[in-house]
């Protein structure tokens, strides 16, 4: 079994991209960091819950009715704000984050769709409420170990996998043409951005990001189709004149980042 399992994902837009999965020790260790977090969270509610609990109870008691269920709905309450935090956690950070929580981080793992976009609301909620499946007597570990993507249930269920994050992911590593931010500051006046969605941008960020592992044809293959979807998505017959492909794509993946201050992470 090879301890670095790398996959290749085909984006809806004939984008080939390719992943390093995460392997099952930066998961565990991102989980560990994750559940020592929550642990600290829980343990905080827990005691000021506690605090609460008995002094309502005290109160209720002064007023000479009977309140013999309260106990009870406090502590149907208490267990319910507790499944809301522990899958609230998951939810809320890989939704937010792109895919990532506190642990995955640190870690510098992500979890992605099948096709290599962003997670969304769906998916972060099936993974995050079918993780006492995985928990329970190390199913998911046994899952992750012996399946080709390395998927817990949670995965296999939201259609999608934990990849490593490359030094190439950050986009201060990506080299952008001043051409390219030239061209950034008209498209506004010449394209309709406001198609661009997160996805298509994650899409850009991805070819540029990895562009340099490719060879020189499927470079210049993927360069130009990609060049030639966007165009059409943006309601423009031409580029400029004098713009390579790659040009356009880093104007394109400048001027996004500038509307309205959007940014993935």
């Amino acid at each position: 079994m090879r301890y670095f399992n790398r996959v290749s994902l085909a984006t809806p837009e004939s984008v080939e991209l390719e992943f390093t999965l995460a392997g099952i020790g930066s998961r565990t260790l991102a989980l560990t960091i994750d559940y020592s977090i929550l642990f600290l969270v829980l343990s905080a509610f827990w005691i000021v819950w506690f605090v609460v609990a008995i002094g309502l109870l005290s109160s209720l008691e002064s007023f000479g009715r009977d309140y013999s269920s309260a106990p009870l709905w406090l502590i149907a309450i208490f267990i319910l704000l507790n499944f809301a935090l522990w899958n609230g956690y998951f939810i809320l950070f890989e939704t937010i984050w792109q895919g990532q929580t506190p642990g995955k981080r640190r870690v510098k793992i992500r979890v992605v769709r099948d096709d290599g976009r962003s997670v969304r609301l769906m998916q972060a909620t099936l993974r995050s409420l079918l993780r006492p499946v995985d928990d329970f007597c190390f199913i998911g570990a046994v899952f992750i170990l012996f399946s080709k993507r390395e998927k817990r249930i949670g995965d296999w269920a939201a259609g999608t996998i934990v990849i490593q994050e490359s030094q190439g992911d950050k986009r201060s590593a990506i080299a952008l043409s001043d051409h390219a931010k030239t061209l950034a500051a008209q498209l506004p006046d010449i394209a309709d951005l406001n198609q661009l969605l997160p996805d298509d941008y994650a899409v850009i960020r991805e070819y540029l990001q990895r562009r340099t592992t490719m060879t020189t044809q499927a470079h210049t293959d993927k360069s130009m189709e990609l060049a030639r979807q966007l165009r059409s998505l943006l309601a423009m017959e031409t580029t400029p004149p004098n713009t390579t492909s790659d040009d356009f794509l880093e104007a394109v993946f400048i001027a996004y980042q500038q509307m309205d201050n959007k940014e993935p992470y």
